[in-house]
């Protein structure tokens, strides 16, 4: 039979256990820390927009270097991707023809000219014959027909030698324009033809350089209707300039100017032709790639910039922004911002200037409640871009 005084002791022990938990006070939760926000404070104010498009490069001048006359390529006095002078030698062409063709009509033009000058003596002689009825009519008057024909045997031997002269200076073929040279598409010892007028290589000046840009006709008459309602103002000489992004993101080092606007739409795309001009000292622009410009549209007037998470959407589909007021307490607001470009939203309405527009920290935050304020850091004004 067991001990009852070991009974009685396990019995004691959980009740005592139960009495000194039902003493011990009851621990409190802790006091939730007040949450922490950064404000920007917004202002009304002019805010230069500007728009990106796509765009190709193309060479300034473009010049397709052709053979104008037959024979055999004896030469090629270039290297082939090098840079070339105007009236640089670039082929030789077989000028042996063309240097007897020369010399057929230069000794034809000597001819032509002993006939003229033997044809004025004797219409000299006549004309003084003829005072004295010393010969007839008719024999003058054939002597003055000979004279004639002489003078224009000699102008046209001259055409002839003037002709060969410039054939025999097409054997050698020289660069039309400053540029980059291409591929040769002869080689030495190939005939060519001045009738099929046979490509012989390209030449291509690549500093400047153009930028055809592509711009929606939609877009483009936005942004007419836009100045013309006043809502855009033109922004001056900053207005034409352009800026351009490379392939590979990075920023191209030289700004640009517009060099005009097409005026047809292209039926197939919708588009409309721009066209800048960019320097390009380090050619490091090449004809043919792809890059994206930034040109200057105007200034759009009254207007705020909100960073894009400041803004959220309410059931409803309409943008609202949470404010900290002079209190410290946030507060929401309906506001109208139907354009985001570049991460920020613009506000056409709904905010006034002084404003704190809470711009992070707002996922959990609730109207009504405090907040610890923290000034977001100034950000240097740019110009806002939209993409197309």
């Amino acid at each position: 039979m067991p001990d009852l005084s070991q009974h009685c002791l396990r019995l004691a022990l959980p009740l005592s256990l139960l009495s000194l938990a039902a003493c011990s006070p009851t621990p409190k939760p802790a006091a939730s820390a007040t949450p922490e926000v950064q404000v920007l404070t917004v202002r009304h104010g002019a805010v230069p927009l500007s728009v990106e498009l796509p765009g190709r490069t193309s060479a300034y001048l473009m010049a397709e270097v052709r053979a104008r006359v037959d024979g055999v390529i004896l030469q090629r006095s270039y290297t082939e991707g090098a840079d070339v002078r105007a009236g640089q030698a670039l082929y030789q062409i077989d000028a042996a023809p063309y240097q007897a063709a020369l010399a057929s009509a230069e000794a034809a033009l000597q001819k032509a000219q002993a006939n003229l000058v033997s044809n004025n003596a004797q219409l000299e002689r006549y004309k003084i014959l003829i005072k004295g009825n010393a010969v007839s009519q008719q024999s003058y008057d054939n002597a003055l027909a000979a004279q004639l024909q002489s003078a224009a045997d000699v102008a046209a031997a001259k055409a002839a030698a003037t002709t060969a002269r410039i054939n025999l200076g097409y054997t050698k073929v020289t660069a039309p324009i400053a540029g980059r040279s291409s591929v040769s598409q002869v080689t030495q010892g190939a005939y060519v033809q001045g009738g099929a007028a046979t490509l012989l290589t390209t030449v291509q000046q690549i500093d400047p350089m153009y930028v055809d840009l592509q711009q929606s006709s939609a877009e483009g008459l936005a942004l007419r209707q836009a100045l013309a309602s006043g809502a855009l103002t033109k922004g001056g000489a900053a207005e034409a300039s352009v800026r351009l992004k490379l392939e590979d993101g990075s920023s191209y080092a030289h700004q640009g100017t517009l060099e005009f606007s097409g005026v047809t739409v292209n039926p197939a795309t919708g588009s409309v032709t721009l066209r800048a001009r960019f320097p390009n000292p380090q050619h490091l622009l090449l004809p043919g790639m792809f890059v994206r410009a930034e040109i200057g549209q105007g200034v759009r007037q009254n207007t705020m910039l909100v960073p894009a998470p400041a803004i959220t959407r309410n059931p409803q589909g309409e943008a609202t922004v949470m404010l900290a007021d002079a209190s410290g307490k946030t507060q929401q607001r309906t506001v109208v911002a139907n354009t985001l470009l570049r991460g920020q939203w613009l506000v056409e309405s709904g905010l006034k200037d002084g404003d704190r527009v809470i711009v992070s920290g707002i996922q959990k935050l609730k109207p009504g409640i405090a907040v610890k304020v923290q000034e977001a850091p100034a950000t240097a004004a740019a110009p806002v871009v939209a993409q197309q």
